[in-house]
């Protein structure tokens, strides 16, 4: 099987609140998660909600490219 269409997929997850704040240099990193999800049930961007260590809250972390 091709390596390119496999149907499950590993994605990363990164805070959307830390991306924000780095430009103003107020967060002292970015928070990343690294999951899977299966391409076909779930074809758009993935957002959860996740413990961010740098905001010391639950905020969303969404899908970004390799």
């Amino acid at each position: 099987m091709a390596k390119g269409k496999d149907v499950r997929v590993t994605i990363i997850l990164e805070c959307n609140s830390c991306v924000r704040n780095d430009i103003k240099k107020e967060s002292a990193g970015i928070s990343r998660y690294s999951t899977q999800k299966n391409r076909h049930n779930t074809p758009s961007r993935l957002e959860l909600r996740k413990f961010c260590p740098y905001c010391y809250k639950h905020t969303i972390h969404g899908e970004i490219k390799k």
